[in-house]
């Protein structure tokens, strides 16, 4: 047997609408002269549902390495899927993350950096929202594998693709409850036309402004819910006129509200710290 850590590992778990996170804080590590300790390894150690914590996705909270200190954000995050694989973006483990900050440190305003880019999160009414950043709808941003029209995919259910710092393809559908999810899912996630294989999201209108969403993510599978996938969503059924710009969605593990401003998708929802954890070195160990 292989160690992935020497030691222990202290660890909260979070979810943000049944969306589940392990958070480490590796913040203070850069004085020590370490960095970043999260590994594909150790991102499927903990995963494990069986003989991990297991999550949907892993964030991990560092100390922001800006070259300018005038520049420098509160935090940096990094994401990391069960499957060992790294995220670019993850706005329910984001708001989690803000949530955590705020309360440790009694402020209303965050900078958060990401792959994303540099993200805001405010407390407004008791709520935490994150801007998720500007849609990215050109085929090479989001990305796909060739020119094309983002918002009429070349795939059965005319789908649309949006760019949120990862790959997302949203179906709309007439009944988000009859789709089957565990089929459809992988199947779009591998699709050759998203190079960096994709989320899938299908959503269907409940009332004004309103959705059932569903949502298989890539590297994890079927999830309960889905920030950046909300935004994602938000974005492409305002782009085909069936909501305004500012939208609810009721997910199989809560309800997410997302809002497409002119400076970004902000994206709110309930926040949950379910526990604070210690794995020992023998559950961190692999065969």
């Amino acid at each position: 047997m292989s160690t992935i850590v020497p030691q222990s590992l202290t660890f909260r778990k979070m979810h943000g609408a049944g969306n589940d996170f392990v958070i480490l804080d590796s913040r203070g590590q850069t004085a020590r002269g370490l960095g970043a300790r999260t590994t594909p390894e150790l991102a499927r150690a903990l995963g494990d549902r069986h003989r991990g914590v297991g999550f949907d996705q892993l964030a991990e909270m560092r100390d922001d390495a800006a070259d300018d200190d005038a520049d420098a954000a509160d935090l940096a995050l990094d994401f990391w899927n069960a499957d060992g694989s790294m995220a670019g973006a993850c706005g329910n483990a984001t708001r989690c993350v803000a949530w955590l900050v705020m309360r440790e440190t009694g402020r209303d305003r965050l900078t958060i950096r990401t792959e994303r880019g540099l993200l805001t999160a405010v407390r407004q009414d008791g709520r935490v929202w994150v801007n998720m950043g500007a849609p990215l709808l050109d085929w090479q941003a989001i990305p796909l594998a060739g020119p094309g029209d983002s918002q009429h995919l070349p795939l059965p259910g005319d789908p649309v693709a949006v760019g949120m710092g990862n790959p997302h393809c949203v179906f709309i559908v007439a009944d988000a409850e009859a789709v089957a999810l565990d089929t459809l899912g992988p199947r779009y996630e591998h699709d050759p036309l998203f190079p960096q294989r994709t989320n899938v999201e299908f959503v269907s209108l409940t009332g004004q402004d309103r959705l059932r969403m569903r949502v298989w993510e890539r590297g994890a599978g079927v999830t309960l819910a889905c920030g950046s996938g909300a935004c994602a969503v938000a974005v492409a059924t305002a782009q085909r006129g069936l909501t305004g710009r500012r939208v609810v969605m009721d997910l199989d593990g809560g309800t997410l509200e997302a809002d497409w401003r002119d400076d970004g998708v902000w994206l709110t929802g309930p926040v949950a710290e379910v526990f604070t954890g210690t794995l020992s070195a023998e559950a961190l160990a692999t065969p």
